[in-house]
């Protein structure tokens, strides 16, 4: 079969893809990437097709974080989203027999599978369905208490998910010369499978039938990767170090972030290895090595903890590593990565972003290195992840329907 994967975001919101397409690779389906242009590399790198998708997201955080009014910042969205629906169905119409969607663009992706009739399945990081059990990620604290305020919450949460593309979903509509409203029953998303363990989020019980939890999608590692020798020799100099890193958050907040977490790990006593992310950190001492892009798989194993802004990638590649990790979630699905981590015993209780100091982000990674139960349970947990094949249960079921 030809597969296109679409998604769109951070490099997180991209990686777990690439493993995932590797395996559809291997089994004989061509498969390519639809991502936003800064991906290219990370896609091709991994031996997949790559399609572009317009849209710098690392620009729009900027941007959005600048915007003089409300109505600015809702017309960067706006242009966002429009140029994404236009590089979704450019995409799909470049030709493909299945669609797997991340869950942002999944209503684009659904629109553009409608228009030529191709299935789309549902290929999710984050629960995104509403139970009763827990809030969704990305839930307002407004929708009351126990499991009929889990239920509100989520429905809020998928409303408003809809509803940032919805005037995108209309001129896609218009464009690819389907009738306005509603989407077909024929073009519904089924099934969903979502990537990531049912030990880290169990699959919830009053979930429809057609959704399963089936266990996480390893990032591939590009083709021919070796460590940088600079961060080997590091490595080698002493004690693991603690990661230290904050993805695609606090762009423009790098020399601030430097300096508090350099006065952190001083405070600590502890080495730490920085990745310079959106923020572009920088290593300040003897005991900081500041890095790029380096495989989570291949590093993390190698710290003593991880310290994160509790991304659903980076979560994933902590604790399949079996180290502890303490979360400092700032945004969107980070406070819910966060608290789960903590809930799970791997990890202290989270730090927001808002209250990170040099001394409350010492005083924390103290906390989390210094209690061995968040170690044993690390590794007790990575045992049962490990042992997990999140990729079978799609390929299971392209076979059963013909197609592998």
């Amino acid at each position: 079969m030809r597969i296109l994967i679409i998604t769109a975001g951070s490099r997180g919101d991209v990686a777990p893809y690439t493993g995932l397409g590797r395996r559809l690779l291997d089994a004989g389906h061509q498969t390519a990437v639809a991502a936003h242009p800064s991906h290219a590399a990370l896609v091709g790198g991994c031996g997949l097709d790559y399609r572009p998708v317009p849209g710098d997201p690392q620009g729009l955080i900027r941007d959005w974080s600048r915007a003089a009014s409300r109505e600015e910042a809702q017309a960067l969205r706006r242009a966002y989203a429009d140029g994404l629906a236009d590089g979704v169905a450019d995409a799909v119409a470049g030709g493909a027999d299945l669609l797997l969607t991340a869950f942002g663009p999944a209503p684009l992706s659904r629109t553009a599978g409608e228009a030529l009739g191709i299935p789309v399945i549902g290929t999710y990081l984050a629960p995104s369905f509403a139970t009763r059990q827990f809030p969704l990620p990305n839930a307002r604290n407004n929708a009351g208490p126990g499991p009929e305020g889990n239920l509100a919450a989520g429905r809020d949460v998928l409303g408003r998910a809809e509803g940032l593309f919805a005037g995108s979903v209309t001129r896609l509509r218009a464009r690819l010369g389907l009738p306005a409203g509603a989407p077909s029953a024929a073009a519904d998303i089924r099934p969903v499978f979502h990537g990531f363990s049912p030990l880290v989020v169990p699959r919830p019980e009053d979930w429809p039938s057609r959704v399963e939890v089936v266990g996480y999608w390893w990032p591939a590692r590009p083709d021919r990767w070796q460590p940088p020798t600079e961060l080997v020799d590091f490595l080698q100099a002493g004690p693991p170090p603690v990661f230290i890193g904050f993805g695609s958050m606090a762009v423009g907040e790098g020399e601030r972030l430097s300096e508090l977490v350099a006065a952190a790990v001083k405070r600590a006593g502890v080495r730490a290895v920085v990745q310079a992310g959106w923020a572009e950190l920088s290593g300040c001492g003897d005991d900081v090595l500041a890095i790029g892009d380096v495989p989570h798989d291949w590093l993390f194993p190698r710290t003593a903890a991880v310290v994160h802004h509790a991304g659903a990638g980076t979560t994933a590649a902590g604790l399949r590593a079996g180290v502890p990790a303490l979360p400092v979630p700032v945004m969107a699905d980070q406070p819910f990565w966060a608290a789960r981590l903590h809930r799970l015993g791997v990890a202290p209780r989270p730090l927001p972003f808002q209250d990170l100091t040099a001394e409350a982000l010492g005083d924390a990674i103290t906390a989390c290195l210094s209690d061995p139960a968040h170690r044993h349970r690390a590794a007790e947990l990575a045992h049962g992840i490990t042992a997990e094949d999140g990729a079978a249960p799609l390929l299971a079921h392209l076979g059963s329907q013909g197609g592998g």
